[in-house]
């Protein structure tokens, strides 16, 4: 990867070239798109915005001809998200414009791909009262609108979590190679202010009851937190210059444990964004 960035570098030509093939190959996309936020991140919003538009082609082309946005979503996602981060250097205003896009895109594809969302719909449907009859008798006729709620959130959702990483990658590109050290610095002292925090809870809680969608929501305001406490577990680890066996355990548990665990972070970085506990843990070091 190190050796793609330095060639990517080398030129407009060559960004170009890179961000364009990769957008137009099956599940390269992600390629390209970190490929326009490195650019975007190191030289300017100016010459990363005409980087991307070369990108921008092949995954309208896939969006309009092949009825699947997830090339150009992801895209927007980190042409955002580093533009922001590239302009204000902060991980938590570029979350934020990244969170306000996931929800925009969540509204527009029902509209645009009423389509492609009516398919996974009734596949869903079908899924349900084929292998889960239960369930689709007690919900009765809302097993429908459920099962699109929670497509269209899904849909949404995974294209931000997924220009996170694509972001994460570039600003990893970029340190990489001006900045050794640079990034994992960064990410281990990333943390939401009290006040977005409280933001992203309450949309957690109170949007469900204004009629909204529950699963989008959550989506959207649980990951800059969920993404604050596994910086805060990097941060902790390092701080303690613990090894990364730890770290291993770490995400084998999260996988093991999924949702639960899941939760209990987001209340940690929740509660991290007050108390700030990295700064109250005594980093290792030899005693004097």
């Amino acid at each position: 990867m190190r050796a793609l960035a330095q060639f990517v570098m080398r030129g407009p030509l060559q960004a170009s070239a890179v961000a364009a093939v990769t957008t137009a190959v099956p599940l390269l996309f992600w390629i390209g798109a970190a490929v326009v936020g490195l650019v975007i991140l190191r030289l300017g919003i100016s010459q990363g915005l005409n980087i991307g538009l070369w990108a921008l082609l092949p995954a309208l082309g896939w969006s309009w001809f092949g009825q699947d946005p997830t090339a150009l979503a992801v895209l927007l996602q980190v042409m955002l998200m580093a533009s922001v981060l590239r302009t204000t250097l902060s991980w938590e205003r570029a979350l934020l414009g990244g969170s306000f896009l996931a929800i925009v895109t969540g509204l527009m594809l029902p509209v645009i791909y009423p389509g492609l969302l009516d398919d996974l719909v009734q596949a869903g449907v079908s899924f349900y009262e084929q292998y889960n009859a239960d369930v689709a008798r007690t919900l009765g006729e809302d097993l429908e609108q459920v099962i699109r709620d929670t497509m269209n959130a899904s849909m949404a959702g995974t294209y931000f979590a997924t220009g996170i990483g694509m972001t994460m990658l570039a600003r990893s590109w970029q340190a990489g190679l001006y900045n050794p050290g640079g990034f994992r610095t960064e990410f281990h002292a990333l943390k939401l202010s009290p006040a977005v925090a409280v933001v992203c809870a309450v949309t957690m809680v109170i949007g469900p009851m204004l009629g909204l969608n529950t699963m989008l929501l959550v989506w959207v305001a649980g990951t800059p937190l969920f993404l604050a406490s596994l910086a805060l577990t990097h941060g902790i680890v390092g701080r303690k210059k613990l090894s990364g066996q730890w770290l291993v355990l770490f995400y084998i548990a999260l996988v093991l444990l999924g949702p639960s665990l899941m939760i209990l972070l987001v209340v940690l970085a929740f509660v991290d964004s007050w108390l700030d506990i990295r700064k109250r843990i005594t980093p290792a070091g030899p005693a004097e």
